[in-house]
């Protein structure tokens, strides 16, 4: 299990720290976004907040490798917005602009696929 330390401090390390934005972590965890990073490089750090999570890799090709991977795919009902924790997008929403529930959130309820799987598996494994 990789520390609960993403290290935003050192600017050597920035380039290998990832940003994953509208995470539902009412049913994702940390464990979770552990699992579905792991694919992309050795993970040394992973911070879970209300609604988003940071993951440190050990170098920024790892890091760069899960923003191409992951970027926009759906996980619990919702899509995911990844970026490098150093390079955010420009493309943001101005503030103050009101937008939908179904724009923010996706219409969308329904689980992804492996991850309704594997919480199951877990869920009822006896």
């Amino acid at each position: 299990m990789a520390s609960n330390v993403t290290n935003k401090t050192d600017p050597r390390s920035m380039n290998s720290r990832v940003f994953i934005g509208n995470l539902n972590t009412l049913v994702v965890k940390k464990s979770d976004v552990e699992a579905i990073f792991s694919k992309y490089g050795k993970i040394v750090g992973c911070s879970v907040h209300k609604g988003f999570a940071f993951v440190q890799y050990v170098n920024e090709r790892n890091a760069r490798a899960a923003v191409a991977g992951e970027d926009g795919r759906m996980i619990a009902g919702q899509v995911l917005d990844i970026n490098l924790a150093a390079e955010p997008k420009v493309n943001r929403g101005k503030a103050g602009v009101k937008r939908s529930a179904a724009e923010m959130y996706g219409s969308s309820f329904d689980l992804d696929y492996d991850f309704q799987r594997d919480y199951y598996d877990r869920m009822y494994s006896y």
